[in-house]
């Protein structure tokens, strides 16, 4: 914990000072969005991961402390379109068992969407024994909002809620039943894939990919080319997707894909992360060029590592003077595109330096081999990468490990650190 969290926690135990009190706020709140972004960022590992949990689990600790004056100021900010609050409000009202709060917090969820995801997240944060009795509830209940929160609780717990899935999984709601296929993928309820294959097919996109994704992680081929095509398009599901396919896929059927992509412009940036998902070094000549052009080369970077498990930083394989090249979000008000920059905290590959550093290195890797971070595809090596790889490298290893664990439940690389390091070490 930084120094001046540290002493602003003691301060707080001493005193409730309100200028204190509004900044444990602050950064619980900021923190929270933070770990939003960590849990799937190439600048974060699970020791970055756990240092920022203590941050977060400081600021709560100063809140808590403050009793009912730490929790009404975080009410008194759920503004709309309020996230890192409710993380944080939520996360006390439960510790607190403060069921008004909780009242306040679900008619607040009831008119704003983006809410639901760090409700969500603070079901996840917290201890299964002490949101059990709410999540129960939460289960049962009429409304969609609260059925989807206990399953998601559930989920991100690794917990089978039991009948309650099954019953779900009945639900008219599309919203409901895609969260309970998610939840049931991510428990690899295997006995549930026949109810979920009844949406395989269904309009709504949360639903359809919901569906294929669970029935995949339970061994459904089928899903496979449903799965294909959220890879191909744009959109929130994309990365889950592709990750789902290039772990399950039959390998002959992944190259005919890959290549297929690499002739479309517009798929020839999905066409590079598929490469590096793929892990066969016979594509790494191919990257090399790729690296070459400005908007591609960091992502080329990455599969680059992904396949070598080199590190472009560490090694010195760098540009010395970054390209003036930005595809985040601009100043302009009037600017549409207000997507972060996804490859932002990837270092930019100097093309020269690692065809240079191939030519010496790259004959202990074997064309037709599937390699994870430089080690063949083996169950060892996913464990090995969840223990040290960088977040997104460790999501592609939860997903691969899925693959050479059947009846493992999926490995949640989101989860708080302490509850990730007792699966790593048991």
């Amino acid at each position: 914990m930084p120094p001046i969290e540290q002493a602003a926690a003691k301060e707080t135990s001493r005193l409730i000072i309100p200028p204190v009190l509004d900044q444990h706020a602050e950064e619980a709140s900021f923190l929270a969005i933070l770990r939003d972004y960590a849990v799937g960022a190439p600048n974060y590992d699970l020791s970055h991961l756990g240092k920022l949990d203590k941050r977060i689990d400081a600021h709560l600790d100063g809140l808590h402390i403050a009793g009912l004056k730490g929790l009404n100021l975080l009410l008194e900010q759920l503004r709309r379109n309020a996230s890192g609050e409710v993380f944080a409000a939520t996360v006390l009202a439960f510790q607190m068992g403060n069921s008004p709060a909780l009242s306040t917090l679900g008619e607040h969820l009831r008119t704003n969407e983006e809410g639901e995801r760090y409700f969500a997240a603070a079901l996840g944060w917290l201890q299964w024994n002490l949101v059990q009795p709410w999540v129960e509830r939460l289960l049962v209940s009429p409304e969609p909002l609260f059925r989807r929160l206990g399953l998601a609780a559930c989920g991100m717990h690794r917990h089978d809620p039991g009948p309650a899935l099954l019953s779900a999984l009945g639900n008219s709601d599309p919203s409901v039943l895609a969260r309970a296929a998610r939840t049931a993928g991510e428990l690899r309820r295997r006995d549930l894939m026949q109810p979920i294959r009844l949406h395989r097919l269904h309009a709504d996109d949360a639903l359809r990919f919901w569906a294929n994704w669970a029935t995949a992680q339970m061994g459904d081929e089928e899903a496979l080319p449903i799965l294909q095509q959220f890879a191909e398009r744009p959109g929130r599901f994309q990365q889950r997707a592709l990750h789902v396919v290039l772990a399950w896929q039959a390998r002959d059927a992944s190259m005919a894909w890959i290549r297929r992509m690499t002739q479309i412009p517009e798929q020839r940036r999905i066409a590079i992360k598929a490469t590096g998902l793929f892990g066969d070094p016979v594509a790494l000549p191919w990257l090399l060029q790729q690296m070459q052009d400005v908007p591609m080369a960091r992502v080329a970077g990455e599969a680059f590592n992904q396949i070598t498990g080199i590190d472009l930083a560490m090694h010195d394989l760098e540009r010395r003077d970054n390209p003036d090249y930005d595809a985040g979000p601009s100043d302009d008000p009037n600017d549409p595109n207000v997507a972060m920059d996804e490859d932002e905290n990837l270092p930019w590959p100097d093309a020269g330096l690692i065809q240079t550093w191939l030519h010496s290195n790259g004959g202990g890797l074997q064309n037709g081999t599937a390699y994870l971070l430089g080690e063949p595809f083996s169950e060892a090596a996913c464990w090995r990468v969840l223990t040290s790889g960088n977040q997104r490298q460790r999501l592609v290893a939860a997903g691969l490990l899925a693959r050479y664990v059947p009846t493992r439940a999926v490995f949640p690389v989101s989860a708080p650190v302490h509850r990730q390091r007792r699966l790593l070490n048991a």
